[in-house]
């Protein structure tokens, strides 16, 4: 009787083993959640919604309606967004003239390009700027997807214009009633990938919501199973089509408070019982301007140097930002060396040139040299011809033969190569020009540029006089003028 008790309550116990820590599999009707489900869109900025309080034919300006619309002001409307001006028949950006936002004027008006054709604007019409966005779907599976299964994304659609598929953003009163337009997107823009599985999906269906309906996506699963804890990703857009961003909602809206929206993703058996679901938030926003005015800045300055190598040379005096005092002559027909840097930083976009003029020839006590070739006889110092006469104010030619008498300049780059020319240019000994002079008169010369915004860019200025033994005894000065211009 003991014998056969042992064995009844071992086979019993068996049993409630079995029958208590045995999982039986998923039955049709239970559902589990992903694990890790998220999605992510490419732009979460809100489309512009406002309508319209005016705007002439040929205008450039348009007024929006501050009250009733999705937008009532032009505060989520920035420069270079793209608008259009639709109808109230909503018949899309799509088939309408775009333009461009130049400027907001105040809360109400803003300016645009180019300007508006030979029709006014009405009342009824509508300015629109649409946001589009890629929806990247992630999950992970928490149970296998047969064969015969397939993936089942819903997206909110809207109930307001009937028409959720017309490139349109949409808007309601309410969340509840509002959503995304399809702009067009069908099986071909969306795009599957596995991991953890074979990627054995195709995508086969894109069905448009209507006035009760959302959107829906089908994707099946057609050859081996999917099993559980593969990462499924879905990319619902790609660079043709994607889903167009809904307006704010009508009514209750806050600025800068987003506006929540659920997506329902679901796997499925071939019964189309459901396996694994999870509902997934996206909160769409207004953008945020971020601006400021950076001042138009352009910084020139002449600095003196005292004696060293410059343009090759060795100079002979100290300089400053207002003279280059050559003192008393004693040695003739032998160079005089002398050199300033001149340094330029500016912001602007097409950057800066700085030109050269000198007001006379160097005459003595300061005598008008009548002509461009005004010399001794006239007690002037003339400007340099240079070799074999060849330069001018606008040509430079070599200098080294101390017979030819006169002032001249020449050019280096002390930081970045904005010098006009170079005094080593064409392998040249000491390449020169004449100052361009006011009183002939002559067009002053560039001598430093750049295309481009700068940064403390210099440029050694080098001057050089040599004078004859006959040159008349005397004080002999002119004066030298530098004009630095930004192109912003």
């Amino acid at each position: 009787m003991k014998r056969k008790l042992i064995i009844f309550v071992l086979i019993f116990l068996q049993a409630n083993y079995l029958y208590f820590f045995k999982v039986p599999a998923l039955i049709p009707g239970e559902t589990a959640n992903f694990t890790n489900a998220s999605v992510t869109l490419s732009n979460a900025r809100l489309s512009y919604r406002a309508g319209v309080a005016s705007g002439g034919a040929g205008a450039s300006v348009v007024a929006i309606d501050a009250s009733g619309n999705a937008d009532n002001d032009t505060n989520h409307l920035f420069p270079k967004d793209v608008v259009c001006f639709a109808g109230a028949t909503l018949d899309g950006c799509y088939q309408q003239a775009t333009y461009t936002v130049a400027n907001i004027i105040d809360t109400t008006n803003f300016n645009f390009t180019p300007p508006l054709g030979g029709t006014a604007l009405g009342a009824a019409d509508l300015v629109i700027a649409t946001q589009t966005a890629t929806h990247t779907i992630a999950f992970t599976l928490a149970n296998a997807v047969p064969s015969s299964g397939d993936i089942y994304i819903t997206i909110p659609a809207v109930d307001l214009d009937t028409v959720t598929n017309d490139y349109f953003p949409d808007t309601a009163s309410s969340i509840a009633t509002n959503g995304f337009d399809l702009g067009g997107v069908g099986t071909t823009n969306i795009s599957v990938g596995s991991s953890g599985c074979n990627n054995n999906w195709t995508v086969s269906a894109v069905n448009a919501g209507s006035s009760s309906a959302d959107h829906t996506v089908v994707i099946d699963r057609h050859t081996d199973t999917c099993a559980a804890s593969s990462t499924i990703t879905v990319t619902i857009g790609d660079t043709s089509n994607k889903l167009i961003n809904p307006a704010p909602i009508s009514t209750g809206h806050t600025q800068g408070t987003a506006d929540v929206y659920t997506l329902n993703v679901k796997t499925r058996d071939g019964g189309d019982n459901t396996l694994d679901e999870s509902s997934m938030k996206v909160a769409l926003i207004e953008g945020v301007l971020v601006s400021a005015t950076v001042d138009e800045t352009l910084s020139f300055t002449v600095a003196g140097t005292s004696p060293g190598s410059y343009c090759g040379q060795t100079t002979d005096v100290t300089t400053t930002a207002t003279s280059v005092p050559w003192g008393t002559i004693a040695s003739f027909a032998a160079f005089q060396e002398a050199a300033q840097t001149l340094t330029v930083s500016t912001n602007a976009a097409s950057g800066y040139s700085v030109k050269v003029e000198e007001n006379d020839q160097m005459g003595k006590d300061g005598v008008v040299c009548a002509t461009a070739t005004a010399g001794e006889a006239d007690s002037c110092i003339q400007d340099t011809l240079c070799d074999g006469d060849a330069c001018t104010e606008s040509t430079s030619a070599d200098w080294t033969d101390t017979a030819k008498y006169g002032l001249g300049y020449s050019l280096d780059n002390s930081s970045g190569t904005d010098a006009a020319f170079t005094y080593n240019e064409s392998a040249r000994t000491y390449s020169s020009k004449q100052f361009a002079d006011q009183e002939v008169p002559e067009t002053k010369a560039t001598i430093m540029s750049n295309a481009g915004p700068v940064a403390s860019s210099a440029v050694d200025l080098c001057y050089r006089l040599n004078v004859s033994a006959t040159q008349p005894a005397g004080y002999y000065y002119n004066k030298v003028k530098f004009t630095a211009t930004a192109t912003f």
